[in-house]
């Protein structure tokens, strides 16, 4: 059965010159996961000091392993990520 995870997470200093070189391989792999119905939504605080996103998956450990797939993980765009299992009251 899918769980709805809620993700909170941090930028790196600077994110936003930072990421150039990586948006277009990650705004990818998000689209697919979005049309894999995984992804239900994604993105910085208009700060982007954070990064908030909600999530359909088996476990938060499935959700996880994804998040650090991401290139924005291994290239240090993202300083951590936290995921909480969700329950949407509305």
């Amino acid at each position: 059965m899918m769980e709805q995870f809620v993700l909170f997470g941090t930028y790196c200093e600077n994110a936003i010159s930072k990421r150039a070189p990586f948006r277009e391989e990650h705004l990818s792999r998000l689209s697919e996961m979005k049309e894999k119905g995984i992804l239900i939504t994604l993105g910085p605080t208009k700060c982007t000091k954070y990064i908030f996103g909600i999530f359909k998956g088996e476990t938060s450990e499935q959700i996880k392993n994804l998040l650090e797939a991401d290139v924005y993980w291994k290239e240090g765009i993202w300083t951590s990520l936290d995921i909480y299992p969700w329950t949407q009251a509305f």
